[in-house]
């Protein structure tokens, strides 16, 4: 029977596991690392070993109301798309309202968790922390982990020959503070990731000239959607979700690269990536504008490095002062055993991308270890609510057998959708993939009963925006305000971008003539010709 939980990590991931736990009558602790929660969200002017770390000016890639938690909304006033640390003041709202802070221990080092001498029988876990240089041990009867996957940088120096004879700069993204000391400098990044393009279009600011190397290239879509509403809430929808993967992945693939190619040619920028090999498109609004004024210039593969220079596979040649690699990260857990995990950036062995198989109680698991094309705030929040249900016994696993078959199934339609390339087998489909646990915890929205008991809200569901409070309408853990948040989302996402108010143009006689004279025409021309 479990009832203690150590939570590692006090991020997005861990404060939901923090909560749900709290909501099934668990007993959760939280490490955490730093001084203070919000994890990766939360900025550090310093580098620290083990803490995930980011660039001053980071901003989300989702927006506000595709990014909150079911049942604890951002405030109205909140920007769409948040800085850090506007996010990591809403965490703080979440954990005050929930009453999670006396259960989070900072400034505390998770040093291992290993098996208990008893864990056959009791699934019991043996955990050692450190605080201000003393040792804790501890035992819970159970692990969620949710620290994330950005911690260890990704710096395969070997694959660059000659960077060891490099007289500049070079340094990975994970270090990268702000544009400080880069002035005037001829920068390289390397990686056309999110924060490549982030750090390649800050710089431009102040460098001399900043180059992005890439050797796939990279999808580029802005922030702003249609009708200047976030991208996010008018791409991901149920709707929009069925009919894409209904469609055969060439179909499906060549509507969205149409669809972000009417924003700019991202051929013509350099930018377009190989459409056989799957990566998630980055949002940013300013590269192309810093490409047409050459503040930014793309370039092929860097090949080799020499003193001063920079070879491409071009056999183009810069001088470069200093050097950005935006190379990723690796997956570490380096308190856990390796026996107890198999995870790599190529192969994610857990069922539902929470539980490992070769334990034999399911008493550890994984929080936030996902790659969404959407919010992983709201993807953790759904895994925790999942995860704790099977803790408490209310979901059982199915047998080995059983699970080992649909991590194969799941892997197998990945590949088909988004390749092989390292880092896919995060790869999750969002709506689909927190449905199917959304179903088993019973808290999955029926567009079809809806409709009968309320088309209005039905048609929201289904057609709009799909946003977290639908897993809130029924079931474990219904919340009575999620009807209400879902019918006034837009309202939410129109108010802190209205803080003047314009007196509607009225539309003239003529303007209005010509709309009725194209509509009639439009009919005419149906007529005719079916």
């Amino acid at each position: 029977m479990v009832k203690s939980v150590a939570v590692v990590g006090a991020g997005c991931a861990g404060l939901a596991a923090t909560k749900h736990c709290l909501e099934e009558g668990l007993e959760p602790t939280c490490f955490e690392l730093s001084d203070g929660i919000g994890g990766l969200w939360r900025y550090k002017e310093e580098v620290v070993d083990g803490v995930a770390s980011i660039y001053q000016s980071l901003v989300m890639n989702t927006s506000k109301e595709m990014s909150c938690y079911s049942d604890f909304l951002m405030p109205a006033h909140f920007p769409n798309f948040l800085h850090n640390s506007k996010f990591v003041e809403y965490f703080k709202l979440y954990a005050d309202h929930f009453g999670l802070m006396k259960h989070i221990k900072l400034k505390t080092k998770v040093c291992s968790v290993r098996k208990s001498p008893d864990y056959s029988t009791t699934g019991q876990w043996e955990v050692v922390t450190e605080k201000e240089g003393k040792l804790e041990t501890a035992i819970f009867d159970a692990v969620l982990v949710c620290s994330g996957r950005y911690v260890k940088p990704s710096f395969p120096i070997k694959s660059f020959p000659g960077l060891e004879r490099f007289k500049g700069k070079y340094l990975h993204s994970g270090e990268y503070k702000h544009p400080e000391g880069f002035q005037g400098k001829r920068v390289l990044v390397v990686g056309v990731g999110n924060s490549g393009v982030d750090i390649a279009t800050e710089l431009s600011r102040v460098a001399e000239k900043v180059f992005i190397s890439t050797k796939r290239g990279g999808w580029l879509l802005s922030r702003v959607g249609d009708h200047g509403f976030p991208f996010d809430t008018l791409m991901t929808t149920r709707f929009k979700t069925w009919l894409r993967l209904s469609l055969p992945v060439p179909i499906a693939n060549w509507m969205f690269e149409r669809k972000l190619n009417q924003w700019f040619d991202q051929e013509a920028y350099g930018l377009q990536r190989d459409s056989s090999v799957w990566k998630d498109p980055l949002a940013n609004d300013d590269l192309p504008a810093c490409i047409i004024r050459g503040t930014v210039v793309v370039k092929p593969a860097a090949m080799e490095f020499a003193d001063t220079t920079v070879t491409f596979e071009d056999r183009s040649k810069e001088d470069i002062d200093a050097i950005i690699f935006s190379t990723g990260f690796n997956v570490s857990f380096p308190f856990l055993e390796e026996s107890d995990i198999k995870i790599s950036r190529d192969k994610v062995s857990l069922y539902r991308n929470i539980f490992p198989l070769n334990l034999e109680k399911p008493t550890l698991a994984f929080i936030g270890l996902v790659q969404p094309i959407a919010s992983i705030l709201v993807t953790s929040e759904m895994q925790a609510r999942w995860a704790t249900r099977i803790l408490k016994g209310h979901i059982k696993l199915p047998p080995l057998e059983k699970c080992m078959e649909d991590i194969s199934k799941k892997s197998n339609v990945i590949k088909q959708r988004y390749g092989t390339i390292e880092g896919n087998a995060f790869q999750i489909e969002f709506i689909e993939y927190i449905d199917e646990l959304a179903s088993e915890i019973g808290v999955k929205p029926s567009s079809f009963h809806l409709l009968l008991s309320e088309p209005r809200l039905a048609l929201e569901v289904f057609f709009s925006a799909c946003t977290s409070p639908q897993y809130r309408l029924t079931g474990p853990g219904k919340w009575d305000g999620a009807r209400n948040a879902i019918l006034t989302k837009w309202v939410r996402v129109v108010t802190p971008m209205k803080m003047r108010v314009v007196k509607k143009t009225k539309r003239s006689p003529l303007s209005t003539m010509l709309g009725l004279l194209g509509l009639l025409a439009l009919f005419a021309s149906i007529f005719i010709f079916t």
